[in-house]
């Protein structure tokens, strides 16, 4: 499959998605919108669409124009039946572009907290969801978000966790979002800790220090392994 990224900012890569990705034998392209030439392809040119985290919000036009260009594309994606998937400030812009609204959470969220499955139904409808069966033995992933989106119209409510509901949702077979970052790695953690010292500065029920999340590293090999079985899922699998 022919399978594009957005990422938003340097430090915040696809991680495990990219290596399974390419392990698995798919072509993969990039928009790194955080750069003066990025260029966004024609949506017939790509299968499937990842869109990444970021620190700003889905409202930031003024401070990120390209946002408005991202939007666009999601709505042309979501138009053309393409498999999307988007990763926290990723689901947000997603959730948004399938009517719901997105605002500050209950709670922030930085660190690693286990998820819990939701009822495989989606609201006002029959649709099963294959998510929350993945996430039956609530384990811990990483977290790092201060807005959360409600759960699309149609689309199923998948996890949620004890800080905050709405933690990952589905609204068809080919489009899902999670508010947490099940593709981190090593690195990518390094990268975010590094880059978000100063929210790392505030206090908080659910804000770990950068020593506890250094500590739960130990959990990325469990977030890599439900990665790549929401991978394989979602592009239908092999995705071949």
């Amino acid at each position: 499959m022919r399978v594009h990224y957005l990422q938003h900012v340097s430090f915040e890569s696809p991680g495990f998605i990219l290596s399974w990705l390419q392990t698995h034998g798919h072509a993969v392209t990039a928009t790194p919108l955080f750069q003066p030439d990025a260029r966004i392809p024609p949506v017939e040119d790509i299968d499937a669409l990842v869109i990444m985290g970021g620190p700003m919000g889905i409202y930031d036009e003024r401070d990120h124009p390209w946002l408005t260009r991202e939007k666009a594309f999601l709505r042309d994606c979501l138009a053309a039946d393409k498999h999307i998937l988007g990763v926290c400030l990723g689901a947000q812009l997603l959730a948004d572009a399938l009517g719901a609204r997105v605002h500050r959470a209950p709670h922030k969220e930085i660190g690693w907290f286990p998820v819990h499955p939701m009822p495989a139904v989606a609201k006002g409808t029959t649709m099963p969801s294959w998510l929350p069966s993945l996430f039956r033995d609530h384990p811990t992933v990483f977290h790092w978000h201060g807005d959360q989106f409600d759960i699309p119209p149609g689309a199923a409510d998948c996890l949620r966790t004890d800080a905050n509901s709405c933690q990952a949702f589905q609204w068809n077979a080919r489009v899902v979002g999670l508010q947490f970052h099940p593709e981190v790695t090593p690195a990518l953690l390094d990268d975010m800790l590094t880059h978000g010292a100063a929210e790392l500065a505030e206090t908080g029920p659910y804000i770990q220090t950068p020593g506890a999340i250094r500590a739960g590293a130990e959990h990325i090999d469990e977030c890599n392994r439900l990665m790549g079985t929401v991978l394989k899922t979602w592009l239908g699998e092999a995705g071949l």
